[in-house]
């Protein structure tokens, strides 16, 4: 069996794994060209092609699958596509160059979050469950029949990152199973049902936390988008970086984004909110890394500034 492999970030590396170690002939993979990455900006290989030059497969760069990456598609002879967030859309008359078309590994239980984000809204929803599909892909968003289905539960503490981390593990196997059961003429696709909803790709406003709201709806928001586009606050008219936090629920007597600092040998550093207050894990501060809340307390309490400190 043929198959192109399509994907770009770190969460598509363990289907391209999965695929090769289970035998299959990935002859090329499809991914986005290099891009800048950190403060020089430097062109980085994406995970996806980084790992496919480790594994001697050949690779096809390309933003955008324009008539010149098709026609270099239709000469490799393709009895399948697989395909997992590769980061742009197949064109229709891409679709039927592999033999058995393109099979897309999509982290939600479709047709619920069909788009660029589904498992960052399904836990800013409040979704218990969540899970993965393979589907085939066709001309809508997310829209093609489905060939296999996993669950996994969402903990009220995981961020996109840790349930993303599990779902590529757990997808990938999906993805391989699916792939061998078409090979083998003994799947059929079922066309989805239910209610739709439609989770755009976040962008940095998506981070920035209401402190207005209840703190559940917060931890919802801040789990969601980390680490990726990230949560964040402002304090003196300059992003202030929030990593995860812990609801305090005996706390009541802290205004929205009111700052309570308690002072001891690990300070707690309290933030109010519109139910009960939170207690800040990880922060950064404007210009400096992430660390522990309690490290950045102490650098507030020894300045003596702790009653200008508020959130907004």
């Amino acid at each position: 069996m043929r198959v192109l492999f399509a994907g770009t970030p770190q969460v598509a590396v363990e289907s391209l794994n999965r695929l090769v170690a289970d035998g299959f002939d990935v002859v090329a993979v499809l991914t986005r060209e290099d891009a800048p990455v950190g403060r020089k900006r430097v062109l980085t290989p994406s995970p996806v092609a980084a790992r496919a030059a480790e594994l001697g497969i050949d690779i096809i760069h390309a933003n955008r699958i324009d008539e010149q990456t098709q026609e270099r598609l239709a000469a490799l002879d393709l009895d399948i596509a697989a395909i997992v967030a590769f980061g742009g859309l197949v064109p229709e008359k891409a679709l039927t160059i592999p033999r058995l078309g393109w099979i897309n590994l999509h982290f939600s239980l479709l047709p619920a979050w069909r788009g660029a984000a589904p498992v960052q809204h399904s836990i800013m929803a409040g979704d218990d469950i969540t899970g993965a599909v393979t589907f085939q892909l066709e001309k809508g968003l997310d829209t093609g029949p489905i060939f296999g289905t996993l669950t996994e539960t969402i903990d009220p503490a995981d961020t996109s990152g840790e349930l993303l981390g599990r779902l590529a593990v757990s997808g990938a196997v999906l993805l391989s199973q699916t792939l061998s059961g078409l090979d083998a003429g003994r799947l059929v696709g079922v066309e989805q049902q239910s209610e739709t909803s439609y989770a755009h790709k976040l962008t940095l406003v998506d981070g920035k936390v209401d402190w207005s709201l209840p703190a559940l709806v917060i931890r919802r928001r801040i789990n969601g988008t980390t680490p990726d586009p990230g949560a964040w606050t402002e304090l003196d008219g300059q992003r202030f970086k929030l990593g995860t936090l812990t609801p305090q629920t005996e706390v009541t007597d802290l205004a929205p984004g009111e700052v309570r600092i308690e002072p001891g040998k690990q300070p707690r550093v309290l933030v109010g909110t519109g139910s009960h207050a939170v207690e800040l894990g990880l922060v950064q501060p404007p210009g400096k890394k992430m660390m522990n809340a309690a490290d950045w307390a102490r650098g507030i309490l020894a300045s003596g500034t702790v009653d200008e400190v508020k959130f907004a």
